[in-house]
């Protein structure tokens, strides 16, 4: 039997090899800081339509509500910064989905990281999970030495800034922890000064029901007349307070094949989009997180634009 530090180099090592970014492991138990803030955010309304918020609550603040004698939230992130982004910026979409969608990507390798632990390690229960279960994955990774979460809500590190995604697997299993990083956004508002739709109300703070990304990706209804001339040509999702943010200055391409874009999403110009039919989309889109919005919704966002 391996020690808790064998284990967890061993789970560090072949996490790199999978490809991800970093790996940071914290000590499962209830998150004491996040509670009242998630429970103002709510009460705010700050979610918007996104009902799905208001669930779980304790399982959101807890995983050992959610894996059964959970002991170690080990935290992954994986860069999808692109080499090349779109060349006509008439209608943007986030860079996060130029490729296939990630939940396929990353869930696969956190089953093969999952697997490599069962097989290398022993008799481990685990649960792998990639922003659509109640984790408060940002507050996880922070916990565990991965960055610091910024003013614009986001993970931020001084290496590589905040281009990638993050992901945990949830195990029963006793490892060495990670310490928290600190914070260095000083007194920077570059994001907070640069959101179009000032959904960052406070800095650390997201109104996420004023936020591009809502508008365009969660809403099902009509986007709200008021905010017409303040979409920046976001027609999915929004990078604007990334892209302004000093610390995605070092931000590195990513070596992930699956996050490519299709090859003609880059180089689509401003008519391209304006007469997109359904085959375009399905073709361009095929395996991509902008499927999540519907031919229909990407016509509504574009319709709102012109």
């Amino acid at each position: 039997m391996y020690n808790k530090q064998t284990n967890t180099e061993r789970i560090k090592t072949e996490a790199k090899r999978l490809g991800f970014l970093s790996c940071g492991i914290s000590k499962a138990g209830f998150l004491e800081e996040e509670a009242p803030r998630l429970e103002r955010w709510l009460n705010k309304n700050m979610h918007g339509q996104m009902h799905y918020m208001e669930n779980h609550f304790d399982k959101r603040l807890d995983p050992t509500k959610l894996v059964e004698d959970s002991k170690s939230v080990i935290s992954l992130l994986i860069n999808y910064f692109p080499e090349d982004t779109q060349t006509d910026a008439s209608f943007k979409i986030s860079k996060y989905a130029y490729g296939t969608d990630y939940h396929y990507v990353i869930k696969d390798k956190l089953k093969q990281l999952l697997h490599f632990i069962q097989e290398n390690i022993g008799d481990v229960y685990g649960r792998a999970f990639v922003d659509s279960a109640p984790v408060l994955d940002k507050a996880w990774a922070s916990k565990s030495g991965l960055g610091w979460i910024g003013k614009n809500s986001n993970l931020l590190t001084q290496q590589v800034g905040s281009f990638y995604f993050i992901a945990e697997l949830i195990v029963d299993l006793d490892l060495e922890y990670d310490l928290p990083t600190t914070n260095h956004c000083g007194t920077c508002a570059a994001c907070i000064d640069a959101c179009p739709t000032q959904a960052i109300t406070e800095p650390y703070v997201v109104d996420g029901s004023k936020c591009i990304s809502y508008f365009t990706i969660e809403l099902k209804e009509n986007i709200p007349t008021e905010f017409k001339d303040k979409m920046d040509d976001w027609m999915f999702g929004c990078d604007v307070c990334q892209d302004v943010c000093p610390w995605n200055r070092f931000s590195k391409p990513h070596k992930e094949p699956l996050f490519n874009p299709h090859p003609e999403l880059l180089s689509m110009t401003k008519k391209d989009w304006e007469d997109i039919t359904e085959d375009v989309f399905k073709k361009v889109f095929k395996d991509s997180a902008v499927k999540r919005t519907k031919f229909s919704g990407l016509k509504r966002n574009i319709d709102f634009l012109k």
